[in-house]
């Protein structure tokens, strides 16, 4: 008898977290090198040794076959790779992938892990290489990928009122999370004055609306939820993880304000057997200002078109009604180019109750929700604590 995806439901469990090499690492220290040093940390923080791990799921652009490339580095011999790239969701993915895998049979301990040294690298400058796909958008000049978010900012402004100080909003409280976070790459007092005024990238959108460019790597460790019970560390099973993709070229969405997180979020929650009213922490990917506004909408938290006064007055932040970005996100915490695998390690130290003074009270419900592209690739996990099972 076939094993359906609701039955999924916490089969797995996140044993292990760990970053390294935040902010700017210098000349010197490759992107693999880092990646690496957050595996062993992650494995170290799960109480499990690299020659435990049968399965690695890698993407990054800064080194050539991932998964492949940072076996060898670690010295593993995993009997399953993957190297699924769907940009920063590519993590997320990658969570309900090892999820699979576990309860086939084909692996045992997964691997999940991410590199960029692209701060150091480049001198600030992001960049992943040339498109080689042709393009109808670049006769046009933009500056991707923040020309493409604009346009769903502009277009949301244009349908709904939103205004740029709905978005500046959520730049202040990203901000006043990343202070309660010793790790965070700028924890300077950041007002809502400062972010309408600051240097305009692409508008609507200021470079206060845009996340940051820093070095870092991550990595997570998956296992059965039978084998996590050993471990000794605080159970966070992997209550649901749902993908939905639209598009590649944001010219080709049907839909500017809506993205298909509307999808992903739907399936995570059905297959979670939860809603957003119990979800008590909330991680998503916030490149820029808009993506958090339309995630919220998106996933449930609020109506369409009312994202601007969901996130007002505080809303979101520290002492609001809803904690979102608890490390300070993407924009204010780290964004090594892609920032996925960050989100599902700040949802796991909020549900282990080990985020010191950020930490959420009483979080037994963690969304994480990765993006990818030009709002092209959605992937929405739910993760719990030992009360959801």
């Amino acid at each position: 008898m076939s094993t359906t995806e609701k039955e999924l439901r916490g089969s797995t469990s996140i044993v292990g977290v760990a970053e390294a090499g935040l902010g700017e690492v210098g000349p010197g220290v490759s992107a693999l090198q880092i990646a690496g040093e957050a595996s062993l940390a992650a494995l170290a923080d799960a109480g499990l040794k690299p020659s435990d791990v049968d399965a690695v799921f890698c993407h990054s652009a800064f080194f050539t076959f991932p998964a492949t490339t940072l076996s060898e580095y670690l010295g593993l011999t995993p009997r399953y790779v993957d190297t699924t790239a769907t940009g920063g969701s590519s993590f997320i993915a990658h969570l309900r992938h090892a999820t699979a895998a576990i309860n086939s049979g084909m692996a045992e301990v997964a691997l999940i892990a991410y590199g960029s040294n692209q701060r150091s690298h480049s001198g600030g400058l992001a960049t992943s290489g040339a498109n080689l796909v042709p393009s109808y958008e670049n006769p046009f000049g933009p500056r991707m990928p923040v020309s493409g978010y604009a346009l769903a900012a502009a277009r949301h402004f244009h349908e709904y009122g939103t205004t740029r100080e709905h978005l500046a909003e959520i730049a202040v409280a990203a901000r006043k999370w990343a202070q309660l976070n010793p790790a965070a790459f700028m924890r300077d007092e950041l007002t809502l004055d400062e972010v309408l005024s600051a240097r305009m990238v692409s508008t609507p959108l200021s470079v206060r609306d845009c996340c940051l460019v820093t070095d870092g790597a991550g990595a997570v460790i998956v296992t059965s939820t039978e084998r996590a019970r050993d471990l000794g560390k605080p159970l966070v099973p992997v209550l649901s993880v749902a993908e939905a993709s639209r598009h590649m070229n944001i010219s080709t969405t049907p839909d500017l304000t809506t993205t298909a997180a509307k999808e992903s979020g739907a399936r995570a929650f059905e297959l979670a057997g939860l809603t957003p009213a119990d979800v008590d922490v909330v991680e998503v990917y916030d490149a820029f200002t808009i993506n958090t506004l339309l995630f919220l909408e998106d996933l449930g938290f609020c109506a369409k078109g009312e994202g601007g006064e969901f996130v007002s007055g505080g809303a979101i932040a520290p002492g609001g009604r809803l904690p979102v970005n608890t490390n300070g996100g993407g924009l204010s915490y780290t964004h090594p180019g892609m920032y996925g695998i960050f989100l599902i390690i700040e949802a796991v130290r909020q549900l282990r109750g080990e985020a010191g003074d950020r930490q959420v009270a009483d979080a037994h419900v963690g969304l994480v929700h990765g993006n990818g592209g030009v709002l092209s690739s959605q992937v929405t996990a739910l993760l719990g604590d030992a009360t959801t099972l």
